[in-house]
C-alpha cells in the first residue's frame, strides 16, 4: 500500500499509510497525545480524528484546552446531551444545539418539565453514553436526502430547518449510534473524549426567537477538558451569579423596571441617577479635551429622514411603528445619527471647520423581541453615548486612531485589562442587500481602518460580514475582572449616508467635498455600560462613581450634631456623604454600610468630638485609625478628582 508524507508542526515528517487517520499519527507519536487529543487541521483546515488522509499534507493535532479543542469539545457534547434526552424521553422533538462562549444549549419540545432532579438524570445519562465509547461518524448527503432522513425519525423541526436549505446542497451530520443530528462539526471520534462536563441550567426559548412560535425547553451546558479546569469555570460562574448586575442593581437601588412601563424600559432610582451623570461628566470633559462640541436632538422626527438615510431599508425591524401625525409618519428615534447629519448641514462648513465633531448623550429607542431582552445590557430604551466626527479622507487615520486611544484611556480608568477590537469587514455576496453596493468604496475604507489600526499599535481581529450598511466599523469586546466578555464601544466609517444627506465643505480651491462620517460610541450605552461597571466591579464602584461615597456613623445620640456637622462639610465640597443617626449599635451601622458597598465609614464618638477628627474605615482596608478632618477631607476630595481606581 502507498504511503504518504505528513508534515507536523515541528517541521519533521511522518510516513504513514494511505488512509491513516489523525487519530493514527496520534497514536504513533505517544499515549498522552493519543488521549488528549480531540480534532485536526489538515493543510490549515479542521478535521475529525477519523477522516481518512489521503495525500501528502500537514497535520496540527489539537487537545482540549486549545481553542480548536475546546470548541470541538462544546459542539460534541451537546449532542451527546440531546442523545441522553431521547434516551430518556424518546417522544422529545431536537430542534437547534449551538455552541456560545465556553458552552452549548440545546432546545427541546418535550411535555415533561426538565426539573433539577430531570436535568441531573440527563447529565447521569450523559456519563454513562460518554463511557460506553461510542464512535462518532460523519455524514454528508444532500438537503432533499436529509429532508427524508429526519422526517422518517420524526424531527419535524430538522425538517423545517432543511427545507430553507438549496435541495441539492451538501449537508453534513452526525452519528453515534441511535442518535443523529446535523452539525459542520467537526466532533470527537468517539464519546470517550469527552469527560469533563456540567449540565448548569434551563429556560424557556421560543421557537426560532419568536413569542409567535411554541415555547420549547432550553438545557444550557459546558465541558472542558480537564476536571481543574471545569472546576475553575464553574466557580467563576459561581462569581459571575452574585456579580449579576440584575441582582446587585435591585440590592443597591440602581435602577428598575415595571411591567406597566413596558419590558426593557430601565427606570433609574437615584443611586443609578448619579452614575449616569458621573458617567456623563466624564465623557463631557473628555470630549471636550478632544475638541467635541455637545448638541441636542429630538426623540421623534418624520421617516422620511431614516428613508434617505438608509435605516428604513435596512434597520425596521429594530425600530418602533409609525405614527400617522399630520399627515406624515413619524418614528421615535432608534439613533442619533440623521439628526447629527442635519446640524452638520445647518451651517455652511469650509476646510477650516474641519473636522466638525458632534457628541451627545442622546436618548434612542429600540425594538428588542421579548425574549431578547436581558437586564441593561439588551433594553428598548437607550441613552448613548454617541458622537460623529466629519472629516476630510487626509484627516481620516488621525481622526480614527484618536477615537481609538480614547478607548484605551476608559479602560484604564475602569481598570479594563483585557479587550480586543474587531474590525467587521463587509461580505461582497451580500452587496446591494445587506450592504451598500460600493465595492471599491468598501475595499478602500476597509483599507484605510487597517491602516489606522495598524499604525496606532492596536489590537484587533478581522470579522467578515459583520459590518454596518453603510462601511466598516470596530466592535470592541472586553473582559470583566472575572473574565466575563462584553461587547462595549463601536467606531464605524460612513462612506454612504453623508452623501445622501447632501453634506458637503468648501475645500481649498472652494469646490464642495463630501466629509466622510466616523461614528463613535466609547463608553456604549448608559444602560450596557452601567450593566458591565456593576459586574466588572461586583458593586464595589471605585470612589469617584460610588452612589454613596462616605457614611458618617455616630455611636450615640450624644455626638449626633457632631456628625451632622461632618455630613454637611462633606456635602459642601461635593461629597456624596449621608449620615446614619439611628439608634443602631455602631456595629450594626457598619454592617449595613458595607452591605450597601459604601466604600468609606467615619466613625465619630466623644474622644472624635474633642480632637475634631474622625476614625476611618475603608471597605477594602479596614480600620484606618483616626485622622484629621481636614487631612481626610482633602484626601477624599483629590482621590475622587483624579477619578482613582484605589479603595484604600
Amino acid at each position: 500500500m502507498r504511503n504518504i508524507k505528513i508534515k507536523l508542526p515541528d517541521n519533521s515528517y511522518k510516513n504513514m499509510t494511505i488512509g491513516t487517520t489523525p487519530q493514527q499519527v496520534a497514536d504513533s507519536i505517544g499515549p498522552g497525545l493519543a488521549r488528549a487529543v480531540v480534532v485536526a487541521k489538515i493543510d490549515g483546515v479542521l478535521k475529525d480524528l477519523n477522516f481518512s488522509i489521503e495525500n501528502d499534507c500537514s497535520l496540527e493535532l489539537f487537545t482540549g484546552d486549545s481553542v480548536e479543542g475546546h470548541d470541538t469539545l462544546l459542539h460534541s457534547t451537546a449532542h451527546l446531551m440531546a442523545q441522553a434526552v431521547k434516551d430518556l424521553f424518546p417522544e422529545a422533538l431536537v430542534t437547534i444545539g449551538p455552541t456560545i462562549e465556553n458552552g452549548f444549549y440545546y432546545d427541546f419540545d418535550v411535555d415533561i418539565p426538565f426539573t433539577d432532579e430531570v436535568i441531573q438524570n440527563i447529565e447521569n445519562r450523559m456519563k454513562e453514553l460518554a463511557r460506553s465509547s461510542q464512535e462518532i461518524s460523519r455524514m454528508e448527503i444532500s438537503a432533499s436526502d436529509a429532508i427524508k432522513m429526519f422526517d422518517d425519525m420524526g424531527e419535524s423541526y430538522k425538517v423545517e430547518i432543511i427545507k430553507e436549505i438549496d435541495p441539492n446542497d451538501i449537508i453534513s451530520a452526525y452519528t453515534q449510534t441511535s442518535f443523529t443530528d446535523l452539525c459542520r462539526g467537526p466532533h470527537v471520534s468517539n464519546t470517550s473524549k469527552i469527560k469533563y462536563f456540567k449540565l448548569l441550567s434551563t429556560s424557556g426559548a421560543y421557537w426560532r426567537g419568536d413569542e409567535n412560535n411554541k415555547m420549547l425547553q432550553r438545557i444550557y451546558g459546558t465541558v472542558f477538558s480537564t476536571k481543574d479546569a471545569l472546576k475553575t469555570h464553574l466557580h467563576n460562574l459561581e462569581e459571575a451569579k452574585k456579580r449579576d448586575h440584575r441582582k446587585l442593581g435591585k440590592e443597591l437601588n440602581l435602577f428598575a423596571f415595571d411591567e406597566e412601563v413596558g419590558p426593557g424600559l430601565p427606570l433609574w432610582l437615584p443611586n443609578g441617577t448619579v452614575m449616569i451623570e458621573e458617567l456623563e461628566r466624564l465623557a463631557k470633559q473628555t470630549e471636550k479635551k478632544a475638541g467635541f462640541d455637545q448638541v441636542r436632538t429630538p426623540h421623534l422626527t418624520k421617516g422620511t429622514i431614516y428613508e434617505r438615510s438608509g435605516h428604513l431599508e435596512h434597520y425596521k425591524d429594530s425600530m418602533y411603528p409609525e405614527m400617522s401625525i399630520d399627515g406624515a409618519d413619524y418614528y421615535v428615534k432608534p439613533m442619533n445619527c440623521p439628526h447629527h447629519h442635519k446640524i452638520f448641514s445647518a451651517i455652511p462648513r469650509s476646510y477650516r471647520d474641519m473636522p466638525v465633531r458632534l457628541s451627545e448623550y442622546g436618548t434612542c429607542y429600540r425594538y428588542e423581541k421579548s425574549g431578547q431582552l436581558f437586564g441593561l445590557m439588551r433594553v428598548r430604551s437607550l441613552q448613548m453615548n454617541d458622537a460623529h466626527i466629519y472629516c476630510s479622507a487626509d484627516q481620516f487615520k488621525e481622526e480614527f486612531i484618536n477615537v481609538c486611544k480614547m478607548y484605551l484611556e476608559y479602560f484604564e480608568l475602569f481598570d479594563i485589562k483585557k479587550y480586543t477590537m474587531r474590525l467587521s469587514l463587509h461580505d461582497k455576496k451580500h452587496l446591494g442587500d445587506k450592504y451598500v453596493d460600493e465595492p471599491e468604496l468598501w475595499l478602500e475604507t476597509e483599507q484605510w481602518v487597517r491602516e489606522a489600526l495598524d499604525e496606532g499599535g492596536f489590537n484587533y481581529v478581522e470579522v467578515p460580514g459583520e459590518a454596518a450598511f453603510y462601511g466598516p466599523k470596530i466592535d470592541v469586546q472586553v473582559w470583566s475582572a472575572i473574565g466575563k466578555e462584553f461587547t462595549l464601544a463601536t467606531n464605524q466609517v460612513d462612506f454612504v449616508v453623508p452623501e445622501r444627506f447632501d453634506l458637503s465643505y468648501k475645500d481649498k480651491n472652494g469646490n464642495q467635498q463630501t466629509p466622510i462620517c466616523i461614528h463613535r460610541a466609547p463608553l456604549s450605552t448608559h444602560e450596557r455600560f452601567i450593566g458591565f461597571l456593576i459586574e466588572h466591579f461586583g458593586g464595589n464602584f471605585p470612589l469617584w462613581l460610588a452612589p454613596v461615597q462616605v457614611a458618617v456613623l455616630p455611636v450615640s445620640e450624644k455626638v449626633n450634631d457632631y456628625a451632622k456637622n461632618i455630613t454637611n462639610k462633606l456635602i459642601d465640597h461635593d461629597i456624596r456623604a449621608m449620615l446614619d443617626d439611628r439608634s443602631d449599635k455602631v456595629g450594626a451601622k457598619i454592617r449595613k454600610a458595607e452591605i450597601n458597598r459604601i466604600n468609606v465609614m467615619l466613625i465619630v464618638g466623644p474622644k472624635e468630638q474633642e480632637n475634631n477628627t474622625v476614625s476611618v474605615r475603608r471597605k477594602f482596608s479596614g480600620d484606618l485609625g483616626t485622622v484629621d478632618q481636614d487631612i481626610l477631607l482633602s484626601t477624599l476630595v483629590n482621590e475622587i478628582k483624579d477619578r482613582s481606581l484605589t479603595h484604600s
